[in-house]
């Protein structure tokens, strides 16, 4: 086996039974209930225990693949609704570590400082792949949320990263994908993923998340409080009231002004601020019955390089208005490779003509991973590779897309986005080319 970029001579062992643990649980899980699942089939109820399955599979793999299933079950519109539910479940659900373990985490980390918490809920309010979340009460009297990362979590998930920085190595070495960023968008990407690990990182992200959107009363982020936090434990506001509520609980105009709130605030993030919130699964968003939104856990935010950040937004106002030349040239002007003998002719004439038929199609009838997938697609066979911080916006997006959908079938996801695109610093546009 090939060593992991990065990986020290001490941690293989370990990364090796991790890959072993993986094979196994898939393998048991295609033993188990493959017979089912291939009976379902033959009676043509393929989804009926596909989406129960899939869920223990993810849950049995550990975070980072629970992280999948929680982007999935957001994908109503590519995947049956008995497996988007059954995944949704992901979103809090897992189940948390026993109290005796909690309590020596959570007490540790005040290890040699006096004890901050008047009460402290050892049954979590909330539940995640990487961190449990309580209620408690500080000495002065504040109600605060508490979270907790899971003891031993951080060893899974660099292990888990590591199998994959190997499965992307050997995909780099043949011969027709060579020439793909792989490497570099396992880095980027994957490393972003770990960084959810670091909890002082997300709470100066969850402090510039409150003080960047503090302008629209209708959203609501708990602020950090540093006095309280520690290492491996944040402690912030407790917000009152959560509940999720299905869409069909709304008005059709209640769910039309949350569709439109929801999408605001991700394109302020996206083009005004530069911070992204990219795990805006029904776990860490919340429509309250008055309209507002409740966004939590600033693990998974990332911040936008001032290039990436106007090239995106050049490229998405152009996509709104149709202009798929200059589309093009926006890519190929800001690509991490380009591949010799590339037909740049053609590039240009194919990625046109994928913007001119999406251009002003409404929810119902768009769906950004499909044209998502088609643009990838177009850029491999040409050989026109982005640079891997693009996966960022597009994947907030993405997240959102399936809860916006359904609120609102008949929103348009691109014109909903001119008034934030025309208060930042206006784009590149042109009328063909």
């Amino acid at each position: 086996m090939a060593r992991a970029a990065g990986a020290p001579l001490t941690e293989l062992p370990g990364t090796a039974l991790r890959i072993v643990r993986v094979c196994g649980t898939v393998l048991g899980y295609a033993v188990a209930f493959g017979p089912g699942a291939l009976g379902a089939r033959l009676r043509r109820r393929p989804w009926e225990r596909a989406g129960a399955c899939l869920t223990a599979l993810l849950t049995s793999l550990g975070p980072s693949y629970i992280k999948i299933g929680q982007l999935l079950s957001t994908r109503r519109d590519l995947l049956p609704e008995r497996v988007c539910a059954e995944l949704g479940r992901l979103a809090d659900a897992t189940p948390p570590p026993r109290r005796a373990v909690l309590e020596r985490a959570v007490r540790g980390a005040y290890r040699g400082h006096t004890w901050p918490f008047a009460e402290f809920g050892w049954t979590p309010v909330a539940t995640g792949s990487i961190s449990t979340v309580h209620f408690a009460v500080t000495l002065d009297g504040r109600r605060v949320a508490v979270k907790v990362r899971r003891p031993g979590i951080s060893r899974v998930m660099r292990r888990d990263f590591r199998l994959v920085a190997l499965a992307m190595g050997a995909l780099q070495r043949l011969p027709r994908l060579r020439s793909m960023p792989f490497t570099v968008m396992h880095a980027q990407v994957g490393g972003a993923i770990l960084r959810q690990l670091d909890f002082t990182a997300e709470r100066t992200a969850l402090g510039s998340l409150h003080a960047n959107l503090r302008e629209f009363p209708w959203i609501r982020i708990p602020a950090p409080l540093p006095d309280l936090c520690a290492e491996d434990v944040l402690v912030m506001e407790y917000v009152e009231g959560l509940a999720r509520t299905a869409p069909e609980s709304f008005c059709a105009d209640a769910r039309r002004a949350a569709s439109r709130r929801v999408m605001s605030a991700v394109y302020e993030m996206l083009f005004v601020d530069g911070l992204v919130h990219c795990d805006l699964h029904p776990g860490n968003l919340y429509i309250e019955g008055n309209g507002s939104l409740v966004i939590l856990d600033a693990g998974f935010v990332i911040k936008l390089s001032d290039p990436v950040r106007a090239t995106f937004g050049d490229f998405f106002i152009n996509m709104a208005m149709g202009n798929g030349p200059l589309c093009a040239e926006i890519i190929i002007e800001s690509a991490a490779s380009i591949a010799d003998g590339c037909d740049l002719g053609g590039f240009r004439a194919e990625l046109a003509g994928l913007v001119t038929e999406t251009a002003g199609v409404v929810s119902k009838e768009f769906s950004l991973a499909k044209f998502a997938g088609r643009l990838f697609d177009i850029q491999r066979r040409f050989g026109v590779y982005p640079v891997p911080e693009f996966a960022f916006p597009l994947l907030s997006l993405l997240v959102v897309e399936g809860i916006v959908q359904g609120l609102d079938p008949e929103l348009d996801f691109q014109a909903a986005a001119m008034p934030v695109l025309r208060r930042r610093n206006m784009p590149r546009v042109s009328v063909g080319s």
